[in-house]
């Protein structure tokens, strides 16, 4: 298993995480080895990589790169990564279709571009990322098929429609704003004051 790792990997560290074990156990079995290269002593010594080399360049310091494959096909634990980077990557392969996948829901926010889809796995299991176990549902798709997304609390803070209290409230109107009110007919008064205007709009 160790040559194998060695095999298809550029460092120890790349090793380990092939394995789905931690760089100290790995380290510790691959020192139990001899090297099957000369001029090592053993097969951790033999795949030291501390230059770099054939990693690229532009791979963030500290933070390491993953193919998400073998997280979809559990080579590699789930837990370790950004869910949301799992799922960006899943999208950017083409291993999901980014739409609902009951309705075909794939309309974007306008203000940010996003699309409104929940990653749903149908086992319950959040870290088992199989193709056959995740997909994509709307909210509208989610609350009906699978349940409440939101607890209680926040349902209640979202429809409670309490009225503000103006008066509690820094309201601040530039000059530049107060010139475009008064051409909309809001604040023509010299003695309406902020808040009569803001009321008004």
């Amino acid at each position: 298993m160790i040559l194998a790792s060695i095999a298809k990997t550029k460092s120890n560290r790349a090793a380990s995480r092939y394995l789905n074990v931690s760089y100290q156990h790995y380290k510790k079995w691959a020192k139990f080895y001899e090297a099957t290269t000369e001029g090592y002593k053993t097969l951790f010594d033999q795949h030291l990589n501390q230059s770099g080399k054939g990693i690229p360049k532009f791979l963030n310091p500290g933070k390491s790169d993953f193919d998400v494959l073998d997280i979809i096909e559990g080579r590699l634990d789930a837990s370790s990564f950004n869910p949301s980077k799992i799922k960006h990557r899943m999208i950017e392969n083409g291993y999901i279709k980014e739409e609902c996948n009951q309705c075909g829901y794939h309309e974007r926010r306008v203000l940010d571009y996003k699309m409104a889809l929940l990653l749903h796995f149908k086992d319950g299991n959040k870290k088992h990322y199989g193709l056959n176990n995740v997909e994509f549902l709307c909210y509208n798709c989610y609350f009906t098929s699978i349940g409440d997304i939101f607890n209680d609390k926040q349902i209640e803070g979202m429809e409670d429609h309490k009225p503000i209290n103006q008066a509690e409230v820094d309201w601040q109107l530039d000059d530049y704003t107060k010139q475009r009110l008064k051409e909309l007919g809001l604040g023509e008064d010299e003695d309406d004051d902020e808040l009569d205007i803001i009321s008004r709009i």
